[in-house]
């Protein structure tokens, strides 16, 4: 507040006024501090009484996860809590809900609070708006998404490589016809689990430009009536591919709707809970949320401990788990 005061040209308790809107202050000398404090990166120290003098960690971290209602997000979330709290660490957990806006909303809040380090889940374009926290020093570990605009850590899946494996399982199966259940094409983990698919439908000869494709599924409803309206027309495919654990409920319960659990082959991409009870099983493609969680935490301490450590993609493994679903001949 000092820098912001003396770049202003006003007193501190001025700039105190008009951080904290304040009435009595002049639109002009309003609009000086604002001017000065962005010139400054200046956030608003919430906790400021609290801060430890040495150092000056807050013994708190941010993490924003697509969704806390997503079992994926809830998985991750535990894993970070898990190595947080042995170090006596309080995690700050938001959901992004895909929404642009409100990640740089959320973020905002967590600076505000003046974490010690940021765990994100992103969905804009680019992540430069953080170019000048990271010089500040502020660690940024990026989960699930790898960031652009900025050189910064990253944990992800084998998004291409998990999605081509369950494609390739289908094929094995004797399936041509796969229809892909994809959610909103401008997701980063979406692009890549679809270009898996056609990588792999392409090695196996069969033609691209003839495949069906679905897209923008971003719920369970969604998903369902799409797969309905599939199964509705002259020519509806043998197998599905879902690229996301909600597009795969929805799917399996539009199956089911139609009688055609036990004739359709169907591999989701993502693990569903009870999955091994349904009938039939649901075979998918499963990503370890707990351990890209623990990755992420244990590399976002890593940087408070050494900031000078070379940016790095963590790229954990997925799985394919047969149970039944995508055992099924055309």
């Amino acid at each position: 507040m000092r820098d912001v005061a003396t770049l202003a040209g006003v007193g501190i308790k001025t700039v105190s006024r008009v951080i904290n809107g304040e009435p009595h202050v002049s639109a002009a000398t309003i609009e000086r501090v604002q001017r000065a404090a962005a010139d400054l990166n200046f956030q608003p120290d919430l906790h400021a009484g609290n801060l430890r003098r040495t150092g000056r960690r807050t013994a708190t971290i941010g993490l924003l996860v697509g969704s806390v209602s997503n079992p994926f997000s809830g998985a991750l979330h535990r894993a970070v809590e898990d190595i947080a709290v042995h170090r006596g660490v309080a995690v700050f957990a938001s959901s992004l809900d895909d929404d642009p806006d409100l990640e740089e909303r959320a973020v905002d809040a967590f600076l505000k609070r003046r974490v010690d380090g940021l765990i994100l889940t992103t969905i804009k374009r680019s992540q430069a708006y953080l170019l000048a926290e990271q010089k500040h020093g502020t660690p940024l570990v990026f989960i699930d998404r790898e960031p652009t605009g900025l050189e910064a850590d990253s944990v992800v899946s084998s998004n291409a490589a998990g999605a081509a494996e369950a494609t390739r399982h289908l094929i094995q199966h004797g399936h041509r016809h796969i229809a892909y259940l994809g959610d909103r094409p401008e997701i980063q983990t979406a692009r890549e689990r679809k270009r898996g698919f056609m990588e792999e439908l392409g090695r196996a000869g069969i033609p691209t430009g003839e495949v069906t494709i679905v897209e923008g599924l971003t719920d369970e409803a969604r998903s369902q009536a799409a797969v309905e309206a599939l199964f509705a027309g002259p020519t509806p495919p043998t197998a599905l591919f879902s690229a996301q654990n909600l597009i795969t409920v929805g799917a399996y319960r539009a199956l089911r709707r139609l009688g055609l659990q036990h004739t359709v082959a169907l591999v989701g991409f993502d693990d569903i809970e009870l999955a091994d009870l349904l009938e039939p099983g649901l075979t998918v493609v499963a990503q370890d949320a707990a351990r890209i969680g623990h990755v992420a935490a244990e590399r976002i301490f890593a940087r408070l401990d050494d900031a000078s450590l070379e940016p790095q993609t963590f790229v954990v493994p997925t799985v394919l788990i047969p149970r039944g679903s995508g055992e099924i001949s055309p």
